[in-house]
């Protein structure tokens, strides 16, 4: 990898780990999540109780968002191989704060705006 940390660090559609969210929040520590589209309803309500926040990256990224990670540890589901859970070291990371620890929402602050 050429004195990379990690390979390509591209997000992954974050809905369809929906149903994980709140069991991995609660039994981690988990501060904050990185993926690509909206969260559900749900989600949403788990990441404010645990004050946690769901970041979301650009899809096509892969290799600029590899650049910032300084710093990579797998700390959950190792045999899964790229799905599994890393805690990263990050520096100047492009990402987007799109649910923050208040349960806040970017897509339903955006939509809301929509509909005035």
């Amino acid at each position: 990898m050429n004195g990379e940390v990690i390979g390509p660090a591209g997000p992954t559609t974050a809905t369809r780990m929906d149903k994980f969210t709140d069991t991995m929040l609660q039994n981690t520590g988990i501060l904050g999540m990185i993926g690509k589209a909206e969260r559900g309803e749900a989600t949403i309500k788990s990441i404010k109780k645990h004050q946690a926040s769901y970041l979301i990256a650009v899809g096509g990224a892969a290799y600029l968002i590899s650049k910032s990670i300084k710093k990579a540890k797998k700390i959950a589901f190792e045999e899964m191989g790229m799905e599994a859970i890393y805690e990263f070291e990050v520096k100047d990371m492009p990402v987007t704060v799109a649910v923050d620890s208040q349960g806040e929402n970017i897509h339903a602050i955006f939509n809301n705006l929509l509909d005035r």
